[in-house]
């Protein structure tokens, strides 16, 4: 029987990877899609005014930018409703990182690409060529775990997946976070990824998103979106 539990958690802990299905959608259903989601999804919506980032300037820019952005609560509406989140100031890099990207409008019109009930759900990508465009425009960075703030994977947290490269230092994919759900916490992911915010309003619409039928892959056979983050606090 331990046995039998190690390995579930293992299948699931594998799951927080940041990869995609192989899912596809008919022309029928990506244009019902777009039409769902809202009008700021939008490349032209990027109000860039920093440098494109990169592995070299990324940490140098989010520690800047965190000394003149300390706000810390954002709102994310989706289609079953909205999620508060706080982000911890201790893990200044990843809520930064959230924050700039929360004012670039990046996650407006992503999806949560990654549902697995009473664990996660998971956050941040798409299937449509307006987040890869997006990602583009804002540059190609990783950010390095920050897993000793002595936070863990409670029911709730906001944390950050590892990026589909080989990773064996657990750099994050900056432009994806996954929530924990799972009753009691996920705590053999403590350690592994970065604990960055937590839920403070809208727990039962994690558990509408968790609770949807899924592919094989784990991707909602519904499309669920993010029609838009903002700032609250």
């Amino acid at each position: 029987m331990r046995l039998i539990i190690l390995l579930s958690f293992f299948f699931l802990f594998m799951s927080c990877e940041d990869k995609q299905t192989k899912k596809k959608f008919t022309k029928e259903e990506v244009t019902k899609s777009k039409n769902e989601v809202s009008e700021e999804n939008d490349i032209e919506a990027l109000e860039i005014k920093y440098p494109k980032l990169n592995s070299k300037n990324a940490m140098d820019f989010f520690l800047e930018y965190n000394k003149k952005h300390k706000e810390n609560r954002a709102r994310i509406t989706t289609d079953f409703g909205t999620i508060d989140i706080l982000l911890y100031e201790n893990t200044k890099f990843h809520r930064s990182n959230f924050i700039f990207l929360t004012k670039q409008k990046y996650f407006n019109g992503t999806q949560f690409y990654r549902v697995i009930d009473n664990f996660i759900v998971q956050a941040g990508n798409s299937d449509d060529v307006i987040t890869a465009k997006k990602r583009a425009k804002i540059g190609k960075y990783l950010l390095p775990p920050d897993t000793k703030r002595g936070y863990k994977h409670d029911r709730g947290v906001i944390s950050m997946p590892s990026s589909e490269i080989n990773n064996p230092h657990k750099l994050a994919s900056p432009f994806e976070f996954f929530i924990v759900n799972q009753i009691g916490g996920a705590h053999f992911l403590d350690g592994d990824y970065t604990i960055f915010g937590e839920v403070i309003k809208g727990m039962d619409v994690v558990d509408k998103i968790a609770a949807v039928e899924t592919d094989d892959g784990d991707w909602p056979m519904k499309n669920i979106f993010i029609k838009k983050v903002e700032i609250i606090d």
